[in-house]
């Protein structure tokens, strides 16, 4: 009788990055029932599989390499699947000498993208691509949405304000880069104008910006930015009447729970990035159609042309009306 296989696969970071690798996770073990799965990452992201049923044993990269590649050799591995594709990866895979399998990235079609908008990159999400190198497994995509598993269940009156239930709406203004946030004044015209009330959420990078937003639409806006866990945030989420968020990991997050979400996208497209909602079927993308636009994969401090249009020009009545409606 053949010996399952042991299989390891790689994405450390980040956030979204590392959710949209969770379908491939989720088919490989399924499909290969006999197999064992591992998945290595970085600590700080570890909580995105901690409590996924579809990962035998989790792996934490070191801050020496070395003694990463020392404990996967101990595994034993038939198969590393590595879906980050960088140098470390690649050392990685050299040293400990086993078969692989690698996602292919596209990042001189992405060059050519922003640089002279020759579009050539696929069409295909980042999900489909990560499949792809899995299918010499004989594994193919189920076409279900991603899979995020909550640490533990909360009680609403314990994280949000009595002014606040039962139902609101989200509206998730995290993100690392300045472009791919509104502006705060333009964040709170939206929140005036939806009929419940709205919870922000985000992490403490943007409690001051939530702040902001707060004190131009008084209490019907509940700052939770920077207060809560992330299992919390998400807990949050998964009861909002309506999910609006930045191109940020928490907004992908979202896609793994069945509620209506608006993904607003500024300087950063998800045509480029290949992470528009995944099979997230009450979802929409926003947005407007510029010549500048994008201008960077990642997002950046400051609009390189001073107007960023492409947050202050999105209608508010768009955000509106998916919200109320």
């Amino acid at each position: 009788m053949k010996k399952p296989l042991k299989i390891l696969v790689v994405r450390l970071s980040s956030m979204g990055d590392i959710i949209y690798t969770t379908p491939v996770v989720r088919c490989l073990k399924l499909q290969l029932p006999n197999a064992e799965i591992h998945f290595l990452t970085k600590a700080a992201f570890k909580y995105i599989y901690e409590g996924n049923p579809f990962v035998d044993k989790l792996l934490l990269l070191e801050d020496s390499l070395t003694e990463t590649i020392r404990q996967i050799k101990a595994e034993n591995y038939d198969q590393i699947i590595d879906l980050h594709n960088n140098l470390r990866t690649a050392i990685i895979k050299l040293r400990v000498g086993v078969s692989a399998s690698t996602y292919k990235k596209q990042p001189l079609k992405k060059w050519f993208f922003l640089k002279w908008r020759w579009n050539l990159v696929s069409a295909k999400h980042l999900v489909e691509r990560y499949m792809e190198a899995v299918e010499f497994l004989g594994v193919k995509n189920d076409h279900q949405p991603i899979n995020y598993y909550l640490k533990q269940q909360y009680e609403l009156k314990d994280l949000l304000p009595a002014s606040h239930l039962p139902g609101f709406v989200v509206f998730i203004i995290g993100a690392t880069h300045f472009t791919k946030r509104m502006p705060n004044e333009k964040v709170a015209a939206v929140c005036r104008d939806i009929d419940l009330p709205v919870v922000l959420l985000g992490g403490s990078d943007v409690q001051q910006n939530g702040n902001v937003v707060a004190s131009f639409t008084g209490i019907k806006t509940y700052n939770a930015c920077g207060k809560l866990t992330l299992d919390q945030s998400v807990f949050i989420l998964t009861k909002a009447q309506k999910i609006m968020g930045f191109d940020t990991g928490l907004t992908h997050i979202a896609e793994a729970f069945d509620r209506p979400i608006a993904s607003i996208w500024g300087s950063t497209t998800p045509d480029l990035l290949g992470v528009w909602p995944y099979e997230a079927k009450n979802a929409q993308v926003v947005g407007i159609d510029l010549y500048c636009r994008p201008c960077s994969k990642f997002g950046l401090e400051k609009c390189p042309l001073g107007h960023f249009k492409c947050m202050h020009e999105i209608p508010n009545h768009q955000l509106v009306d998916f919200a109320n409606q």
